[in-house]
């Protein structure tokens, strides 16, 4: 008798951690997957010339406070209802600030070289915060693993941010963003790649 309770409490036990696991993956991959959302809301705004290179710029000041309030949210392990309400506050404030930028009647040339550059990095965004968010998903990066890429993320924003903030973005400074998204893009792949699995 005593052996089928201790049986059932085991399973009990074991049902429950996983399912506290899945719930933790899920709302962080709800989170990474907003940011590719909002990234490729940007991303279309510059093709369409809804969005200029200064206005990315402020964008990307946004998106750089939202990654960095997941680094420090999701080190921890699994966010607290605190946490998700201030970062969905900031994932909404970024949204309006993109809806602003699109609909405010102020336009740039996204055929011009300052916009293509802005372009290309906002598209390297779109795809290393893909990789965060799959990795997120499938397992193969732990809420500590994410939160430090998310930290790296931040640092690419910022690089962004300052780069537009004169509403140009020269060759030289797409050349360091380009270094800084390498340096992401390795420690993504080793991440994804190490023997460090959700459980």
């Amino acid at each position: 008798m005593n052996r089928n309770l201790l049986v059932t409490a085991l399973i009990a036990t074991a049902a429950f951690g996983s399912s506290f696991a899945a719930s933790a993956q899920t709302s962080a991959g709800n989170t990474t997957q907003r940011d590719v959302n909002q990234e490729q809301r940007i991303e279309n705004g510059l093709q369409s010339g809804a969005i200029t290179t200064r206005e990315n710029s402020e964008l990307q000041r946004d998106e750089a406070h939202v990654d960095k309030l997941q680094a420090q949210d999701m080190k921890n392990g699994p966010m607290t209802t605190a946490e998700k309400t201030r970062l969905t506050a900031a994932q909404n404030k970024t949204s309006s600030d993109i809806h602003q930028a699109k609909t405010n009647g102020i336009n740039g040339n996204p055929l011009s070289a300052s916009s293509q550059r802005a372009q290309a990095d906002t598209q390297r965004n779109i795809d290393q915060q893909q990789r965060i968010n799959n990795g997120v998903k499938s397992g193969a990066l732990t809420n500590h693993e994410a939160a430090s890429l998310e930290r790296g993320q931040a640092h690419v924003d910022k690089r962004e941010a300052r780069a537009g903030a004169n509403g140009n973005v020269g060759a030289g400074e797409q050349r360091r963003i380009a270094r800084a998204d390498n340096r992401q893009s390795k420690r993504i792949y080793n991440k994804k790649h190490n023997a460090a699995v959700k459980g």
